[in-house]
């Protein structure tokens, strides 16, 4: 039984200045957690009861699904991550040590490295597999931007688990085992979620898909399609690739003094004055802009990019990264301008780029451009622009790249129209192949006794997260409102008046709730007012609330369904079996 009066626990009645979301809002309020720097958060008595909640759900699920637990520690060598290149590609994002002989060490971001150390060093044979482990630990990773509360930290908890299995074939079956586990876990948590399709990142691997809490908090944008069920992740979404175009018609290109031209808007403005189409107005989407970045890599090198797209359109930079990831974009400065004099800022065009031109700038184009279309864009010379510039005619690149911004009303590949939606990400599952395996030399002798390479699944699951994620779905404009498998509690029970009988009684109520099973958060408070015990009850967010007060003088007790706002006097020999059944439905 868990007493208010000496709980270690303390409401707020106001948000905190810098919580923005909801969770972080009355997670903070309701005494669930507190910050201790940006990213990094403790974890009070009360918030810690439904974290482990929600870890032995989704520890319950990996048993069930077969899946074995294992832990590692968090500080990690440095030596394994240099193998698999992660040491230098993690960047920024990795916090890095030594100890006091001065060797390197981490703090682990994920630990795909650890789990085939382990394997490799334990098992040789075909026989020992299909193996699935995972254990629920710690994660560091340097943000650099945490935001949110628990949503995004730079500490966190994670439940990461790996496949590890002889063929692609049995990869399929174990990605399909983790996917079917997932969904058992995200529904016993009472979670409105989608599984999208998504980039595997640094991660690697082939097949990727993520699972996302529906939240207008959360960060990852999503595509859905009604027609056919399709849904991705922003970053994953393919652009249909219209048909070429018949250019046989067009004339040829020719170049146009464009004088005071800075914007797209004010280009489409002169063209229509001056160089009228005799079909119809030129608009934005006839127009090619060429936007250039210099690409980081996380060894310290560099490359110039340039990305061709209609300019009715932007880069959508988290887009643009998960196509070059590992690498970073940053704008072109002066500088990278005054490095490669043949690109006239403000009227790039295709003939100053590409990977075989002067100035050496790698050339990818938005899937639209297709041979034939028609564009206005930049000559190479500052006040010029060309025009009637065919593509596959006149201008090729170097590939291209899916780095457009994705609207509202796109067209899907199936010809539906695409709706945007907002999720937090609750867990991502990733068929790695052999990467991993691979750099660490993970190998089996097949049934020919052949070594084989092993190949691998990882799958993670943001513990911590899922307590953020679970509030901003379940809470109205008092509080939370708790699902009651990974509620604090059961029943928060309120004593409030004067006479001693009503003490007494909830006493007594208290001990018969536990003696029946249920969970108890007693409020025993003698101190506080009624306002005050009922606004922190509803706050806290438990199931079911059961009131102790005015009415046992007539023989009823209250009872309040949190979540549905139901109330009901019940007679107080009715209270407890009342009670058992509302807890047990």
């Amino acid at each position: 039984m868990l007493r208010l009066s000496t709980y270690f626990l303390r409401t707020l009645r106001e948000d905190p200045a810098d919580a923005v979301v909801p969770s972080d809002k009355l997670l903070t309020r309701a005494g669930l957690v507190r910050r201790v720097a940006p990213g990094v958060f403790s974890w009070l008595p009360l918030g810690y009861l439904v974290f482990r909640n929600v870890e032995r759900v989704v520890r319950e699920e990996m048993n069930a699904a077969g899946f074995q637990e294992v832990h590692f520690p968090a500080l990690l060598p440095r030596d394994p991550y240099e193998a698999t290149n992660r040491w230098t590609e993690y960047g920024d994002n990795l916090f890095r040590l030594q100890d006091r002989k001065g060797n390197d060490m981490l703090l682990g971001p994920t630990h795909e490295e650890m789990f085939t150390l382990m394997v490799k060093g334990e098992y040789s044979s075909y026989k020992d597999l299909p193996l699935h482990i995972y254990q629920i630990q710690i994660k560091y990773r340097d943000e650099a931007r945490p935001r949110a509360g628990i949503l995004r930290g730079r500490e966190f908890v994670m439940k990461d688990s790996y496949s590890f299995d002889v063929d692609d074939a049995g990869l399929q079956k174990s990605y399909d085992q983790h996917r079917d586990a997932y969904i058992s876990t995200f529904d016993r948590l009472k979670l409105d979620y989608v599984i999208v399709s998504a980039m595997s990142g640094a991660m690697g691997g082939s097949a990727s898909e993520e699972f996302l809490a529906m939240s207008d908090s959360g960060e990852d944008t999503f595509v859905q399609c009604k027609t056919c069920g399709y849904a991705a992740n922003v970053e994953a979404v393919t652009t249909p690739i219209p048909a070429d175009v018949d250019y046989s018609g067009v004339p040829a290109a020719h170049v146009e003094e464009t004088p005071n031209t800075p914007t797209i808007e004010t280009l489409v403005d002169m063209s229509n004055a001056k160089f009228p189409r005799g079909d119809r107005p030129w608009s934005a989407a006839d127009t090619l802009k060429n936007v250039v970045f210099k690409v980081n890599l996380p060894d310290g090198s560099s490359y110039a990019l340039a990305v061709g797209l209609p300019g009715d359109r932007e880069v959508d930079l988290r887009r643009l990264e998960a196509a070059i990831a590992p690498g970073e974009a940053v704008p072109f400065e002066d500088a990278d301008f005054a490095a490669r004099p043949t690109l006239a800022k403000g009227y790039i065009g295709p003939g100053a780029l590409g990977e075989d031109k002067p100035a050496g700038v790698k050339y990818l184009l938005d899937p639209r451009v297709v041979s034939g279309t028609r564009w206005i864009t930049g000559s190479d010379v500052s006040g010029k622009h060309v025009y009637d510039l065919v593509a596959g005619r006149d201008f090729t690149a170097d590939g291209t790249i899916e780095a457009a911004e994705v609207r509202e009303g796109d067209r899907c590949q199936c010809g539906g129209e695409l709706e945007q939606a907002r999720g937090i990400e609750i867990g991502h599952i990733f068929q790695l192949g052999r990467k991993y395996a691979k750099a660490l030399d993970l190998t089996v002798l097949d049934e020919n006794g052949k070594s084989v390479v092993v190949t691998m699944g990882s799958y993670g699951i943001g513990v911590s997260r899922l307590v953020a994620a679970i509030a901003e779905q379940h809470h109205d404009d008092k509080g939370l409102l708790w699902p009651r498998e990974i509620a604090p509690a059961d029943v928060h029970l309120v004593a409030t008046g004067k006479d001693e009988a009503i003490w007494d009684k909830a006493e007594s109520l208290a001990s018969e709730f536990e003696a029946a099973g249920l969970r108890v958060l007693f409020d025993d408070r003698r101190s506080a007012s009624p306002g005050v015990k009922f606004n922190d009850a509803e706050l806290i967010g438990v199931p079911t609330i059961v009131v102790v007060g005015k009415g046992l003088a007539t023989g009823v007790i209250e009872v309040k369904d949190r979540t549905s706002g139901e109330r009901a006097d019940v007679p107080v020999a009715d209270i407890v079996s009342h009670v058992v059944r509302a807890c047990s439905a």
